[in-house]
């Protein structure tokens, strides 16, 4: 490295040398040296230009010169070869990955950081409808304007996959995926998912037949069990026919809750999300509560911010709070406490309800929403539990664009909390006023 300066200085000094000679024999050393190195500037500038004419040429040959500039023609020609050699082998790599991904399935489409469209494969343009001539550079936003695409999108929470009708394929469900890289580009994934929710669709309406068919059997037994009960029988075929009637009623409860999870699974989003008096329903189902739980002595607290509701679809949230509500009633010991909360802050509106009973094991509680999973063969089946609830719950939630979290310890109680995002809240002084307006 200071072999070039050192050759450089040496050539300077030659030059200086030698005009300086040259003015000693016309009497002006200073004159001389000015006019060497006048002509050792000139022949520099002359080489500067001649590297910058190369270095605009890209294939051309390179000049020829000797000393110093030849070092570095020579030097920059190495450069120039290896820095074309990465640039080739990189539109290759580019080349080969624009083939690859023109063979998937799966429409492939890179935003960036301006959630602008930078590139997509074949099958964005046949699942999504992108042209390569207009779009490019596009918002996505203005191309997918499903409302919960941009609700999904500007979340920025990717783990779970969104499912949605293809915008121009009828007949069509694709499910988007997406995931960040680099300086805040997306990569967004949309698969074609119509076979798969076909067959989910054939399941789900299977469970629901023969859930339907099965109430009018179980609505026949169940009469006649009350007309039996109602005779005087001996004490044991009476015993039995109690524990048939339970029974009875249990099976009753179970396709009743089959039917409803059915429906939530029918659909991932809810399409008739009204204003719900949060204050009301909570009301009643703390009310419900306290009648179920008199044998046990509860003291069941509500705590409720009345200054915000929830829009979505009543029937299912009051499903969701009533099913944590009695779960608590039912596995907490006698005069044990309930905690029921409705409360709103700057990450949205969070419904908890929290016991002081007997817990569950941590091992326990990434399973709980599965339906018909048991912590406990024997607790479900002495506290009257189908095995569905959370799993009801869980549905209901997702089709509100909300989450459960779930915390307990054995001996020392449980907390379910269920977390609504700020754009499910509604003000309740606005669903007051439009109540009034209507009427």
């Amino acid at each position: 490295m200071q072999r070039v300066p050192q050759a450089a200085v040496g050539s300077l000094f030659l030059f200086v040398a030698v005009s300086a000679t040259v003015g000693l024999f016309i009497g002006s050393v200073s004159w001389g040296m000015v006019a060497g190195l006048g002509l050792w500037i000139f022949l520099q500038l002359r080489q500067i230009g001649r590297l910058q004419t190369w270095l605009h040429k890209y294939d051309s040959e390179v000049p020829e010169a000797e000393g110093i500039w030849g070092d570095i023609f020579d030097d920059l020609a190495r450069i120039k070869k290896r820095h074309h050699k990465q640039r080739s082998d990189l539109k290759e790599i580019i080349k080969r990955f624009q083939r690859s991904s023109a063979a998937l399935p799966d429409a492939v489409v890179i935003i960036d950081k301006h959630n602008n469209l930078e590139w997509w494969n074949r099958a964005a343009e046949r699942l999504l409808g992108f042209k390569h001539v207009s779009d490019r550079g596009m918002p996505v936003m203005n191309l997918l304007r499903d409302p919960r695409f941009i609700r999904y999108y500007h979340k920025r929470k990717y783990d779970d996959p969104l499912q949605l009708p293809s915008p121009v394929l009828n007949d069509t469900t694709l499910q988007f995926q997406i995931k960040e890289f680099g300086a805040s580009d997306r990569l967004l994934v949309a698969r074609d998912i119509t076979r798969l929710v076909r067959l989910e669709h054939t399941r789900q309406d299977f469970v629901a037949n023969a859930s339907h068919e099965l109430r009018t059997p179980l609505t026949v037994i169940r009469g006649y069990l009350e007309t039996f009960l109602d005779q005087d029988l001996p004490k044991p075929m009476q015993r039995a026919l109690t524990q048939m009637q339970a029974q009875s009623s249990r099976m009753e409860g179970l396709v009743s809750d089959l039917l409803l999870l059915s429906r939530l699974e029918s659909s991932q989003h809810i399409n008739d999300e009204v204003p719900i008096n949060i204050h009301q329903m909570l009301i009643t189902i703390h009310h419900d509560a306290e009648v179920i739980s008199l044998d046990k002595q509860h003291q069941i607290t509500l705590d409720v911010d009345s200054e915000f509701d929830l829009l979505g679809q009543p029937q299912e949230l009051h499903s969701v709070f009533s099913n944590l509500v009695f779960n608590a009633v039912r596995y907490t010991p006698e005069n044990g406490l309930i905690s029921i909360k409705w409360f709103v802050d700057e990450q949205g509106g969070h419904f908890s309800v929290t016991d002081n009973g007997i817990g569950i094991d941590s091992i326990h509680l990434p399973r709980l929403t599965e339906r018909f999973y048991r912590v406990d063969e024997g607790r479900s089946t002495a506290t009257g539990g189908t095995g569905l609830g959370l799993a009801i719950v869980k549905h209901a939630l997702y089709r509100h664009g909300a989450q459960l979290t779930i915390e307990s310890q054995l001996g020392k109680g449980s907390t379910f909390i269920c977390h609504f995002p700020p754009d499910m809240l509604y003000s309740t002084q606005s669903r007051i006023a439009q109540q009034k307006s209507a009427t």
